[in-house]
């Protein structure tokens, strides 16, 4: 939602959100569950949760950069694209895709998934992009920076 309120480029927002997705929910998909036998689940949350908290410091101290303004506008795709693959690991989502995946056809199990987050993406890219019209960018900013270090914070407890 807050990567649309920095571009007008939504198409390459929504194509980078669903080629991460195609990953990550695809390698779960593909590894059933194997991948939390690798990776231990409290691994995977930590990591997220640190991700989550530096998105989210960095969005509060951001002073307006010129060059960070210039890059989101110009990169939404890679933007969407990474913040995607470096959060969703571990995911609810990706989990359930996972055990899915071990009891029903694996087409049909990425087939429903990826309509899921496709149709999720769209949502969340139109508020966002109405919110960013109504809504001052910088308390945006704040109030993504704050909602980032919350789910952070919210993964290391659980």
């Amino acid at each position: 939602m807050l990567l649309s309120s920095k571009t007008k480029k939504h198409l390459q927002l929504l194509i980078g959100a669903i080629l991460a997705f195609i990953i990550v929910d695809g390698v779960a998909i593909v590894l059933g569950t194997w991948i939390t036998t690798i990776i231990p689940i409290n691994y995977l949350k930590i990591i997220s949760a640190i991700v989550f908290i530096i998105i989210g410091i960095l969005l509060l101290i951001n002073r307006d950069n010129e060059e960070e303004k210039r890059t989101t506008q110009k990169n939404p795709l890679i933007a969407a694209f990474l913040i995607i693959m470096l959060t969703e690991w571990g995911d609810k989502t990706q989990i359930a895709a996972a055990i899915f995946a071990t009891q029903y056809n694996a087409l049909l199990v990425f087939i429903g998934t990826m309509s899921a987050l496709t149709l999720l993406s769209l949502i969340t890219i139109f508020f966002g992009k109405i919110i960013s019209e109504r809504i001052n960018k910088k308390l945006i900013n704040k109030i993504a920076g704050t909602v980032f270090i919350i789910l952070g914070m919210i993964f290391f407890i659980f």
